[in-house]
């Protein structure tokens, strides 16, 4: 598996995403606030049909953590991409990680 280097962790703010190009991919990444958890989906929206995930609006219902489009402000899930709104709608996710203080995407294969 090929890993592509983000940025540095302390560059993300909590509860707002960043846009990086993995592979032909535009990803969102997010890092929570208070647990400081990696989320990476896809940046873009199915139901705008934009790339405009990362602008999003990053909260919770729960114990799960979400992010609403901006555009149309349906919620996803940030661990598995589900749709809250939307049962049939799914965005992709990629794992990422923290090594030595820097935030690493997945290239999926």
């Amino acid at each position: 598996m090929k890993w592509v280097a983000i940025c540095a962790f302390d560059d993300l703010v909590p509860d707002r995403g960043v846009c990086a190009k993995v592979g032909p991919h535009q990803v969102a990444v997010f890092r929570t606030a208070g647990d400081d958890a990696l989320f990476a989906v896809s940046n873009y929206d199915p139901f705008a049909k934009a790339n405009v995930m990362s602008r999003g609006i990053v909260g919770s219902t729960g114990e799960v953590a979400k992010v609403a489009s901006p555009m149309h402000k349906q919620n996803f899930e940030l661990a598995t991409g589900r749709c809250l709104t939307d049962q049939e709608v799914r965005i992709p996710t990629f794992e990422v990680r923290c090594v030595d203080g820097r935030v690493e995407v997945a290239e999926p294969e």
